[in-house]
């Protein structure tokens, strides 16, 4: 690189495009692990934060690991070694590897998540379908219109653009024709109301409950594609975050990103 970037050099371009301000109350999204000032070799971008993305980190002499999922949520109540999380953290600091998550802010970001999700699948004239208030373009979920295709075909339009295994979705929907699409990164099912307020004909996330299946199933088609399946663009948003500002700046697509989930 030409020039000596920090942590915090990353960090602010991150949070200029997507402020902490932004994440949910729940949430604990920014440096997580390592000192600020240290100067970045290589950047691997991932979803979760495992020991083997810490493993791979190294190998690839990465010295700063950005997330979408954050490895911390709550405060560790001791450092042994006892649970995952725990033998990140240790390792991480043995070997000078920085923890950086960018996760609600991100997904509420103008251009974060969903819009990711809303532009591999074509959708036009698009805004949250929870706006943030005072900010129309920010907000969780996105609700926009597509060309209309026939329900089944846009399903398995889904399936491939997405890499899905196995789509749950409901099977009572009446809708035949899709020309109104809302979609939200990772667990979403709480938006299905809004979506049906705000016209869509069906609504794209992950988590779906069997309740929500029954309970809106019947009015509107509802597509589970998976949690990890529908966050897994949110590496390519951080790795275009970043090189917009350092274009010199190596940024590696992690290749033990792993989803949790097996289908058999």
């Amino acid at each position: 690189m030409s020039q000596a970037l920090t942590v915090r050099d990353i960090a602010a371009a991150i949070e200029d495009f997507a402020p902490k301000s932004l994440q949910e109350s729940y949430d604990n999204a920014g440096l997580q692990v390592g000192n600020p000032d240290a100067t970045v070799s290589g950047i691997l971008l991932c979803l979760d934060v495992t020991e083997d993305i810490v493993r791979e980190a190294e190998e690839r002499k990465c010295n700063l690991i950005v997330s979408h999922h954050p490895l911390l949520f709550k405060g560790l109540k001791e450092i042994t070694g006892a649970t995952p999380a725990q033998r990140i953290v240790i390792e991480a600091l043995r070997l000078g590897i920085s923890i950086y998550s960018a996760h609600t802010n991100l997904d509420s970001a103008r251009e974060g998540v969903s819009y990711e999700i809303a532009h591999i699948l074509g959708l036009k004239s698009l805004s949250p379908l929870e706006p943030r208030s005072g900010s129309p373009e920010e907000g969780l979920g996105i609700v926009g219109d597509i060309d209309p295709i026939p329900a089944m075909e846009f399903l398995r339009k889904l399936k491939d653009r997405f890499d899905v295994k196995c789509l749950r979705y409901s099977a009572r929907s009446p809708q035949l024709v899709i020309r109104r699409v809302a979609v939200c990164g990772g667990a979403g099912a709480s938006f299905i109301t809004n979506a049906m307020a705000l016209g869509a004909d069906v609504i794209v996330t992950g988590d779906v409950k069997y309740h929500d299946f029954t309970d809106h199933g019947d009015r509107m088609l509802i597509a589970d594609i998976g949690h990890y399946e529908s966050e897994l663009c949110s590496r390519r948003i951080l790795s275009r975050i970043i090189r917009a500002r350092y274009p010199e700046c190596q940024t590696l697509f992690a290749q033990t990103d792993r989803n949790p989930v097996s289908y058999l």
